[in-house]
């Protein structure tokens, strides 16, 4: 018992070193960023645990610059790339040119080689594209003619989608949704930040300039601590209670959402609830999982795996809605 203290201690010790950059990386990302923190979050356990994430809000909420910010911190290349109706695999991915001179083809790598992709209106592109991109982000790897390229680490895509317009839009199926770690949903922010918003933006010919904090190395190294963070019993199993009990509800004393839970969460909800569970303690600092770290992040996880039945719609009850019964009835260990 003795010694498996003295492991904790020196695992906290090492998670407080190697955790001291997340401080650091929203310090200066303040500079440019006005609130957002929750997306700020959101977007550092996706890095921290190797999970893509899924941003769904309005135009206007800086979507576009946090994620560029964050790249520049984090020293990273970044891609911006706009989907739209007539975007094909081969601009996304690459393709193979043929040099006349040579005689030969040559390779010309597409813009999803990069650290840092922003995928911004992934619904506008049809499923060919929308593919493409998914497979890239599974395999990590882009195949063009004979050669297969392994992809940067660290590697990860934000995807955005605007809830509002849907008219010509390919809307993701599930499963492929179901490969995002995470979607978060980008709410407007309050007075006093759009306050501070408006002073700082409402002037001509002024730019912040960003410093690199941290390299993509210690990025990598934190993934592997990351991989440490002790986890109880207690708390593993209250991951699985969450996730059967959108599968089996009834089993679980729920069961008024038996007719209004179409699909429950895959089991990658379960990986990913424990991952982003492990990042969200690493950045606090902290060498073990709590519950409440578990509740922080489940809802992420969970809103876009679990598929509401048509009876469930047609009483306007969401997937949150689900989740927070959810929530609010599994015992927190």
């Amino acid at each position: 018992m003795q010694n498996y203290s003295v492991d904790m201690q020196a695992l906290g010790e090492r998670i407080e070193e190697s955790s001291s950059f997340i401080d650091d990386i929203f310090s200066e990302l303040s500079k440019v960023i006005v609130g957002q923190k929750y997306m700020i979050d959101r977007l550092l356990i996706g890095l921290l645990a190797d999970g893509h994430v899924l941003l769904e809000g309005v135009p206007g909420l800086a979507k576009t610059l946090t994620v560029s910010s964050l790249a520049k911190v984090i020293n990273t290349n970044f891609q911006r790339i706009q989907f739209t109706p007539d975007l094909l695999p081969a601009d996304l991915l690459g393709t193979l040119i043929y040099n006349q001179k040579e005689g030969e083809f040559t390779v010309k790598k597409g813009p999803i080689f990069s650290n840092i992709i922003l995928a911004d209106e992934i619904n506008r592109s049809p499923a060919k594209v929308q593919s493409a991109l998914l497979e890239s982000m599974q395999e990590r790897q882009v195949t063009i003619g004979d050669t297969t390229f392994p992809l940067d680490e660290p590697f990860l895509v934000l995807a955005t989608q605007n809830p509002v317009e849907q008219e010509g839009t390919y809307p993701l199926p599930e499963a492929q949704v179901d490969r995002f770690m995470l979607k978060i949903n980008i709410e407007y922010p309050n007075e006093n930040e759009e306050l501070e918003i408006m002073r700082r933006m409402a002037k001509t010919g002024k730019k912040i300039t960003l410093k690199p904090v941290i390299s993509p190395d210690k990025i990598l190294d934190a993934r592997k601590v990351i991989n440490e963070i002790y986890m109880d019993d207690k708390v593993e199993r209250y991951i699985i209670d969450l996730i059967f009990s959108t599968r089996k509800p009834a089993n679980y004393n729920l069961d008024d959402l038996e007719d209004l839970i179409g699909f429950g969460a895959s089991p990658r909800a379960s990986i990913n609830l424990n991952l982003a569970a492990r990042a969200q303690a690493f950045m606090e600092h902290r060498a073990y999982v709590t519950p409440e770290d578990i509740r922080t992040v489940a809802m992420d996880i969970l809103r876009h795996r679990i598929i509401p039945t048509y009876e469930a719609e047609a009483e306007d009850i969401s997937s949150e809605d689900i989740i927070e019964k959810i929530m609010s009835t599994i015992q927190v260990p």
